[in-house]
């Protein structure tokens, strides 16, 4: 299937969720928020929550600085 992952579009295999994309595309999950089409992802419902072709999702890194 095909996402849109913070603007670049990737064939990812169905049946991934929040967590499963995290793994690949993240360094961590510590300081991570997920949004999908707009809506964030709470944490808990990351190991459950199925992604579909053509959703939009946004993995949003904390960063400290000044």
């Amino acid at each position: 299937m095909e996402l849109t992952i913070n603007g670049t579009t990737r064939q990812i295999p169905d049946g991934t969720t929040v967590i499963d994309l995290l793994k690949t595309h993240a360094r961590s999950t510590e300081g991570v928020a997920v949004a999908v089409d707009g809506e964030i992802v709470h944490r808990a419902h990351w190991p459950h929550s199925v992604l579909t072709d053509g959703q939009a999702v946004e993995l949003i890194t904390a960063q400290q600085g000044g």
